[in-house]
């Protein structure tokens, strides 16, 4: 296979490979599409130590970890995929008003065609091979564009796909922030994006000079909400779960806790025994092969100015606090005494830092989910069924999970994606299936048509007659006072 790292002026030809393909990709039925997801799955698994190799060397990920949050679940999505991908194929009989009795109407799913993927460095396996099975699930060719961050797992994409597919079906490009701008320039079918809302926003201005339709999976800071009805042991566990998660550098991790004012201290109590006696203490946390390392030693220093500056602000770190950005490493580091307007509050962190935020009332908590910007998930943990109702009818955002942490991603019936300035779209699934299709409106007239009676000239008696027994169908079927 070709070497797919690109100088800038070869995109154009491998985008028109793609584009000269795209028509018989788009016709390919049901089951040579399943073979094709086939193959990707069997590579997959022929790839997975290497794929594990890279990612533990670009994250410090342990195999275990690789499998669970990586692998696997890529896997999964492929045969789900594989088992559903006839019923998401097949034309949907939708009604037709009587107005165009004899008419019948279907909605058909077609490629949208050239597409590309710019894929982020957090989970660069999981979030470069998803939505690639949901884009050749529907048809379509693809330009999958890792991020450079993670090099050996991009290394390692690219041996992959390379192995199974030709560059004329799936290629990977590789290369730094100026080959994805001059890869968003290209007039692509569709352009799914995951990284940071500030990137999000180039890649929607650059689409926009094409229509191109975008996914944008960004982020935000997804609140834990600790109602006083919590149970405190599950609360804890799950949130020191989900919270340090690939060291935090997760777009849906909690990105801070809110906390009645008399539960913090027995919540932080927890908080500590929990993440003693999953990641270790001292010398173990570093050695040992559970808890995973920045990606770079920029995200060190970084999340060690926001948390150095709001301890100057009155905040007090009680647990970790150990920043080396030579070694990419940050200790699970919890913060109480945080307020809104200190710098923890201005950014998401994406990393092993956990604000603690107290409140009085549930309408002070509330007020300041809905005063940010709406997350990407929102995490509430509560037995009360009164609070689970009122925070699902008084806030919004891209998920939102129930006593529990990030598990809602590992359901692929359910939409993953965010709201506002944590994204647009989703995906997962069947409407993964769905991003990467469009929905083609297709309606057969009968020869013998109703609608002749609709033709002018219009001072005819038929069509005065039709426009009044429309009047009348409106009286019969229209709103009542």
């Amino acid at each position: 296979m070709p070497d797919s790292s690109l100088p800038a002026p070869d995109l154009h030809a491998l985008f028109a490979a793609q584009q000269a393909w795209r028509w018989q990709a788009a016709q390919t039925t049901a089951p040579q599409r399943q073979a094709i997801l086939r193959r990707l799955h069997d590579a997959i698994r022929a790839h997975r130590v290497a794929l594990a190799d890279a990612l533990h060397a670009d994250l410090g990920k342990s195999r275990a970890e690789a499998e669970i949050t990586e692998l696997h679940p890529v896997l999964e999505e492929i045969q789900h995929a594989i088992r559903r991908l006839p019923r998401w194929m097949a034309p949907r009989r939708v009604d037709t008003p009587s107005v165009l009795l004899g008419a019948r109407s279907e909605v058909q799913m077609q490629a949208r065609g050239v597409t590309l993927i710019l894929s982020p460095w957090n989970y660069p396996v999981n979030l470069a091979l998803v939505p690639l099975v949901s884009s050749l699930a529907a048809g379509n060719t693809v330009i999958l564009k890792p991020s450079e961050k993670a090099p050996n797992v991009a290394r390692a994409l690219r041996e992959l796909l390379h192995s199974v597919f030709e560059p004329r079906l799936v290629a990977v490009v590789e290369g730094d922030g100026e080959v994805a701008r001059a890869l968003t320039e290209l007039p692509f079918g569709h352009i799914f994006f995951t990284g940071s809302g500030a990137v999000g926003r180039h890649v929607m201005r650059a689409a926009a000079n094409n229509l191109t339709g975008v996914t944008l999976e960004l982020g935000g800071k997804s609140p834990a909400l600790i109602d006083t009805s919590a149970d405190l042991d599950v609360t804890a566990e799950r949130l020191a779960w989900g919270k340090l998660l690939n060291a935090g550098q997760t777009c849906v991790a909690p990105d801070y806790a809110l906390v009645p004012r008399h539960l913090e201290g027995p919540l932080l109590r927890r908080l500590e025994a929990v993440i003693g006696r999953r990641f270790g203490t001292g010398a173990w946390l570093r050695a040992g092969p559970d808890y995973g390392r920045m990606v770079d030693s920029a995200g060190v220093q970084r999340l060690e100015r926001l948390t150095r500056a709001s301890v100057e602000q009155g905040a007090r770190i009680v647990l970790g606090g150990e920043f080396d950005a030579p070694g990419r490493f940050i200790s699970p580091t919890v913060v109480s005494g945080v307020t809104p307007d200190m710098p923890l509050m201005q950014e998401e962190l994406f990393g092993p830092v956990l604000p603690v935020v107290t409140y009085d009332t549930p309408e002070e908590a509330l007020n300041l989910i809905r005063r940010l910007d709406a997350p990407l998930a929102l995490y509430l943990f509560a037995t009360d069924e009164d609070m689970i109702r009122r925070v699902q009818r008084e806030t919004t955002s891209g998920g939102m999970v129930v006593n529990g942490a990030v598990v809602h991603l590992t359901n692929p019936n359910l939409p993953f994606g965010g709201v506002g300035p944590s994204g647009m779209g989703n995906y997962h699934g069947e409407h993964g299936f769905r991003t990467f299709s469009h929905e083609r409106a297709v309606l057969r007239e009968p020869t013998p048509s109703p609608v002749r009676f609709l033709y002018p000239p219009y001072g005819r008696p038929v069509p005065r007659l039709v426009a009044w027994t429309l009047r009348q169908m409106e009286r019969q079927s229209g709103p009542r006072e």
